[in-house]
């Protein structure tokens, strides 16, 4: 398992899923291995690859990522790049499925910022059947030729960005949420809470939306900024929920890359 980046969930459901099946884990950080910079991918990758029966690597770069996978003869799991966070989507979409008991034609509104955690959902959304609403404002959109790659992807869900939260939540069966300031970016903090101020998760914004509605967090929640305190409580059990799904599905993953195959 490599971290670039300090983690709760991700490693613990990573740890603990391939404790369940059998594995043991092994946690290395930038400063044991320098990714790319002590020493180059590709060795690491060929290393790795010898020594262990597959690579967890959450990092800033989604090319060392691509790169690992290039340069090794194991699966290589992204758990997290600054343009992705596919385990991530994929724990929170089967958070909606055992909520609502299906995910064709749900709509599900990311309330934020157009980051990693929008565009996984983004993906996983189109193939699942789910019509994904990214609410945020002018300038923190997903690139347009994202966008326009999801039309390559088959399936019955839908892809669509507006700037104005509470038309969008109007119809919403999830409204998700995510950290306004992400890891590295925090010399933009200021300029981003004051973009991002109309965008909180509250009551106020919950009371737009259908009764149905559940609220999604992937964590850590910085509580008055992107979500408030009630609509967090409001929510918890949800939310929880969803985090703790990161070890089943993660386990499922494991198992189906590395195992036998069967859940």
């Amino acid at each position: 398992m490599i971290f670039e980046k300090p983690s709760l969930r991700t490693r613990v459901s990573f740890e603990a899923a391939m404790t369940h099946l059998g594995g043991h884990a092994i946690y290395l950080t930038r400063e044991d291995i320098g990714l790319g910079s002590r020493e180059a991918v590709q060795d690491i990758a060929r290393v790795l690859g010898r020594l262990c029966d597959g690579i967890m690597a959450r990092t800033f770069s989604h090319r060392f990522v691509e790169d690992l996978g290039r340069f090794t003869t194991v699966p290589v799991i992204n758990a997290l790049t600054d343009y992705s966070h596919p385990c991530q989507a994929m724990a929170d979409l089967m958070t909606v499925r055992e909520h609502f008991g299906d995910l064709a034609g749900r709509k599900l509104v990311f309330v934020g910022d157009g980051n990693n955690v929008a565009r996984s959902l983004a993906e996983a959304g189109r193939k699942l059947g789910v019509h994904v609403v990214l609410a945020c404002p002018p300038g923190y959109e997903l690139e347009n030729e994202f966008v326009a790659s999801l039309d390559a992807i088959e399936g019955a869900g839908s892809f669509a960005t507006c700037n104005d939260p509470a038309g969008a939540v109007a119809d919403a069966d999830v409204i998700y949420t995510d950290t306004w300031v992400s890891m590295g970016q925090e010399a933009e903090k200021e300029k981003r809470v004051r973009d991002f101020a109309a965008f909180q998760v509250n009551p106020a914004l919950l009371a737009r939306a259908p009764a149905r509605a559940i609220v999604l967090h992937c964590l850590p929640a910085y509580r008055g900024f992107e979500i408030d305190d009630d609509a967090f409580e409001a929510h918890a059990q949800t939310i929880l929920a969803e985090a703790e799904n990161r070890l089943h599905f993660q386990r499922a993953l494991l198992n189906a890359l590395i195992g036998d195959g069967g859940i």
